[in-house]
């Protein structure tokens, strides 16, 4: 069965109760997504030294062994998932895809290590490599240089022992399955 309408105007609650019921189950399957998602980086490495999702699994494999809780560990996974979509703005992307399920300041990490990552080579361009000490004051400032210090940065070893995807996977099905953080989402259906 499909709503019945053809505009919004014209919607009843049977409507919206099956399209709700339908969301849910296919936001069931975010996670395998995600997942087909991270593994399109595969491969082309443009030119750095690994392709962008053993990057991804070695930042995560970092951050772990730094005493990262949970979450962070998981959006040090999906940090550069958007590059596959939008290289020149791939921060935006990874940070769309957790800002339901993280907090705040972690999602203002993922949002801002792009341009926190250019300490380490915007120089070379010509660039002010120091444009993060704009954000000094901000809360999430020394999160957003950790991460980007001491486990993007670092992740390009070819040689680095690097947790595989599947020791991930339990972390990120429970982030991913959290209740949308801070009331974002839909309650359930109410009929009038």
């Amino acid at each position: 069965m499909s709503a019945s309408f053809t505009r919004f105007d014209e919607s009843q609650v049977d409507d919206w109760q099956e399209i709700d019921a339908r969301f849910r189950e296919y936001r069931e399957g975010v996670v395998p997504r995600v997942i087909a998602h991270l593994d399109r980086l595969r491969g082309d490495t443009h030119g750095y030294p690994v392709d962008r999702y053993t990057h991804c699994l070695q930042t995560a494999t970092r951050a772990e062994r730094a005493g990262a809780d949970e979450e962070t560990i998981v959006c040090a996974l999906l940090h550069d998932i958007g590059d596959d979509l939008a290289p020149d703005n791939h921060a935006e992307i990874a940070a769309a895809i957790l800002e339901p399920f993280v907090d705040p300041l972690n999602l203002w990490m993922i949002r801002h290590h792009e341009l926190f990552q250019g300490y380490h080579y915007r120089h070379f361009y010509g660039l002010d490599r120091h444009v993060r000490e704009d954000y000094r004051d901000h809360p999430g400032y020394a999160r957003t240089v950790r991460f980007c210090d001491e486990w993007d940065q670092t992740s390009f070893d070819p040689d680095y022992d690097t947790l595989p995807l599947s020791h991930f996977l339990p972390m990120l099905e429970r982030v991913l399955a959290r209740p949308p953080f801070e009331g974002a989402g839909l309650p359930d259906i109410q009929a009038d």
